[in-house]
């Protein structure tokens, strides 16, 4: 096994790693699962590996509709290789349906459909707990400017028309998702990219006719095994044998 490289980077689900070429990232992704800011926590066997691979799928999903992205190759199991890119430093929210703190804010049943796609944004700050901030916010401080607001809104509802899509081909409907968006050069150009990551853990995904949860809200509200639940995204997006019941070391290469 090849030496382990410089950590540059680690959050509650991934490391990032120098990457073995200039200007990349090797992004590993972990088994450890939080909820509530970190207040709940957990070692969930095989959400890695399940994560990277779905990751994988989106990025080059969106790669092949012309959507920019940081991701280059899938390395192994749980690694992949990115571009490495300045993080904008907003979680950037679609909804499509009524869900989690949108319901609370506003007292709208849970699965309610929405009259459009909504974007949103938090500030990304774990010790403030990712605040909910307003575009006007957003360029006070100096964290993007009106037309790289823009930019992102066209990218993040270019990304909703995709996995909405993919996901209700499936039988899943994707009720609202977070991406990160990166700035990288080329040159003296500068452009926004789609980075981090595209999975059940950054999306809320109903079964279309039960209702069944099949993302992270499993392991926040105590519904099952989270593993079982990514597992069977997985399957239907026919990225592991469809008699698959729970994940196998050898499931995914």
């Amino acid at each position: 096994m090849a030496p382990r490289r410089k950590k540059v980077y680690e959050g509650k689900a991934k490391i990032l790693y120098e990457g073995t070429e200039p200007g990349t990232l090797v992004q590993y992704f972990k088994d450890d699962a939080t909820a509530f800011n970190a207040q709940k926590r957990a070692t969930i066997e095989g959400k890695g590996v399940l994560n990277n691979r779905l990751s994988e799928f989106f990025m080059n999903g969106l790669t092949n509709i012309g959507v920019p992205n940081h991701f280059i190759r899938r390395i192994n199991m749980r690694e992949q290789l990115i571009r490495q890119v300045e993080i904008i430093p907003l979680e950037v929210i679609v909804r499509n349906f009524a869900a989690g703190s949108l319901s609370k804010r506003l007292g709208l049943e849970e699965g309610t459909l929405l009259p459009r796609p909504i974007v949103e944004y938090s500030y990304k700050n774990d010790e403030l707990g990712d605040p909910m901030v307003s575009e006007e916010y957003v360029i006070a401080f100096g964290w993007a400017t009106q037309q790289d607001l823009d930019d992102i809104v066209s990218l993040a509802l270019r990304v909703n028309d995709f996995l909405s899509g993919v996901f209700y081909g499936v039988g899943i409907k994707l009720i609202d998702f977070k991406i990160e968006i990166g700035r990288v050069w080329d040159n003296d150009f500068m452009r926004l990219i789609v980075a981090d990551e595209i999975s059940p853990d950054s999306c809320r995904l109903w079964d279309v006719k039960t209702g069944q949860k099949l993302d992270k809200d499993v392991f926040r509200r105590d519904l099952g095994n989270l593993t079982d639940a990514y597992t069977e995204v997985a399957r239907r997006l026919g990225l592991m044998p469809a008699n698959t019941t729970s994940l196998k070391p050898t499931a995914i290469n």
